[in-house]
């Protein structure tokens, strides 16, 4: 099974390494992948620890613990808060989307969704 695309069902929107985006820290504009790499919680959805969001390096940390250290957590994970808001999804990302012939099929299946997209583009 490939990592490069999938579905967060948490969170609602597109995920994998081979999805652009960027940093789901407010005060960032990084830009990073939806990959394992950069979720909050080192598994998809968060693991155990963590909130799922998608972090650069500057804005992941780890905490030790008892049994060793955590896996990388967000600021907010790491001190137990509530998550951040996610970040909308990066203009290239919804380029590809809008216009790959890949995402034809999910195109013709999600016209309200492309109607959103294209709005967020104009912008």
């Amino acid at each position: 099974m490939s990592w490069a695309v999938g579905w967060d069902s948490n969170w609602y929107r597109d995920i994998g390494y081979g999805v652009p985006a960027w940093c789901d820290h407010p005060d960032c504009g990084d830009e990073i992948d939806r990959g394992l790499g950069f979720v909050c919680g080192e598994d998809a959805y968060g693991g155990e620890m963590g909130c799922g969001l998608f972090f650069c390096n500057a804005h992941l940390g780890y905490v030790e613990r008892e049994d060793g250290w955590s896996p990388q957590l967000c600021d907010r994970c790491i001190a137990g808060e509530p998550p951040f808001a996610a970040t909308p999804d990066h203009p290239e990302w919804i380029a590809h989307k809008l216009a790959d012939p890949s995402w034809a099929q999910w195109r013709d299946e999600h016209p309200e969704q492309i109607a959103a997209m294209r709005k967020a583009v104009a912008r």
